[in-house]
């Protein structure tokens, strides 16, 4: 029996000390707290943090990124639990593994586990699986030292490896552990993304994973990773490591509008003075924020957010100069970041909608973003332009006739009584099981539909769930500022 066995009614021993990290206590403490010192920081939110996406990797790679992570939460917030949740590296099962027989051992000292939620987790069959998958596992322990170090009111574990790779299995083991997905307990997601591309491709296909995740949206996560598992680097041989692990967080948050996700961090192996460049891992940061509650739920978007008219005939020269230069020269336009307005660089979400002759020639956007608006627009103007697979790359010949639509976004919202659709100022968005989509505001009237209308047709020509989908699905309604470019 090895040095690193595992009893009934024992502790989790470190696997991973000496390898990893720092065997030593006292060696381990001040890396940690360098990383915690020298990483990038961004402001710490109003609202509070629900969960961070964090890698796994030694501490000389990842370890800044991991504690940029960590850093967004004040260190004197109280959590009951942290939920410590990573994919299996070492053997697939066909569900989750709590560990239940003891608490993590690290070198900075015991992190104590919550057995009584442990063990009620197993009592469900998904959750039965042996803590075996626990022994060699270094997803999980590697977090460890991150929670030890920065928190005051260190609090109690919950340590879940994932051994499934089945999608509707993720979603009830999503269900499972919703009740516990509350402001008091943070979860954490142990992962790496992008396995062995080069250095280039790992930039681009690490941003378009984190760009499906902050979406909020889990089959554009999972849309995402099967593009992404196209890309031309045979090296590359997965975008997301522990990809069960995000979708699982992505279904936690699903439909709760009064949560947002917004990236942090991002580096790769690469970006290391120990790391080559042919083939490397990825390392983003990511978190789950509580959005600051509006006293007045009536509130409208227009009153929270204005653009003055040259600022909207700026962002519409934006999408036009954009497509036109990609058109023409093959690339994007380069912006000048510092001589944008202020509102340009707010995390908005933006659909691009183009049209020629009043008819709809591309339509693509985001509802949710933690990248700045002008990006959005930017890629959105791509998007609707060359990717909306409803119609043929857009041609020169057409890009003369076409006129630009911008619909800046505000947060989405559950209903649960179709009344509090007001047509005009709201998009709904409509989900059934795996099937969903949306028509934004100007739709209805546009169309002059009825509230029952605008619910038929999104559900049927958007959402594919038939004309009265709608009545046992999800709805969300959204609002929407129109910027409608002048007559050229």
């Amino acid at each position: 029996m090895d040095s690193f066995s595992q009893q009934r009614s024992s502790d989790r021993q470190p696997v991973a000390a000496g390898r990893f990290y720092s065997a030593s206590g006292e060696t381990l403490g001040k890396d940690v707290a360098e990383l915690f010192e020298t990483c990038v920081k961004i402001p710490v939110p109003d609202g509070k943090v629900r969960a961070i996406i964090s890698p796994h990797a030694g501490y000389v790679y990842s370890g800044k990124v991991a504690a940029s992570a960590f850093s967004v939460i004040g260190r004197n917030t109280n959590y009951k639990n942290i939920f410590l949740i990573g994919s299996s590296h070492v053997m697939a099962f066909a569900g989750a593994s709590p560990y239940n027989t003891g608490d993590f051992i690290t070198p900075l000292g015991r992190a104590v586990v919550n057995r009584e939620i442990a063990n009620k987790l197993r009592e469900n069959k998904l959750f039965s699986f042996p803590v075996d998958a626990h022994k060699q596992e270094h997803s999980l322990e590697v977090q460890v030292p991150f929670i030890q170090y920065w928190f005051s009111n260190e609090p109690e574990l919950v340590p879940i490896i994932l051994g499934t790779n089945k999608t509707e299995d993720i979603r009830k083991i999503a269900a499972i552990l919703r009740p516990w997905f509350t402001p008091d307990n943070l979860f954490v997601i142990s992962s790496d993304f992008s396995h062995y591309p080069k250095y280039e491709t790992a930039y681009t296909v690490d941003r378009s994973t984190a760009d499906a995740i902050v979406t909020g949206d889990p089959e554009k996560f999972l849309t995402t990773l099967r593009k992404n598992s196209q890309t031309d680097d045979p090296g590359l041989v997965t975008s997301m490591c522990g990809w069960t692990s995000g979708l699982l967080l992505l279904y936690l948050a699903e439909g709760n509008s009064n949560l947002q996700f917004r990236k942090i961090d991002y580096c790769n192996s690469g970006d290391s003075k120990f790391g080559d460049r042919e083939g490397v891992v990825g390392y983003n940061a990511i978190g789950l924020f509580e959005k600051p509650i509006s006293s007045n739920n009536k509130e409208s978007l227009s009153d929270e957010i204005s653009f003055t008219d040259k600022e909207k005939a700026g962002l519409i020269s934006l999408a036009r100069d954009n497509i036109k230069s990609l058109l023409y020269e093959g690339k994007r336009i380069t912006v000048d970041k510092e001589k944008l307005p202020e509102i340009f660089h707010k995390p908005l979400g933006a659909f691009v909608t183009l049209k020629i002759n009043g008819n709809l020639r591309g339509c693509i956007g985001r509802f949710v973003s933690s990248d700045p608006l002008y990006e959005v627009v930017l890629e959105s103007s791509q998007s609707s332009a060359f990717d909306d697979p409803r119609f043929s790359r857009l041609t020169r010949d057409e890009f003369t006739k076409t006129d630009l639509e911008i619909t800046v976004l505000g947060p989405m919202r559950k209903i649960n009584n179709i009344n509090e659709i007001e047509l005009g100022r709201h998009g709904i968005y409509i989900k059934k099981d795996y099937q969903s989509g949306t028509m934004l505001p100007q739709v209805a009237t546009e169309n002059k539909w009825t509230v029952e209308q605008f619910l038929g047709y999104t559900s049927r020509d958007k959402a594919g769930i038939g004309w009265d989908g709608w009545k046992n699905a999800d709805i969300f309604i959204y609002e929407g500022i129109v910027i409608e470019e002048e007559e050229k």
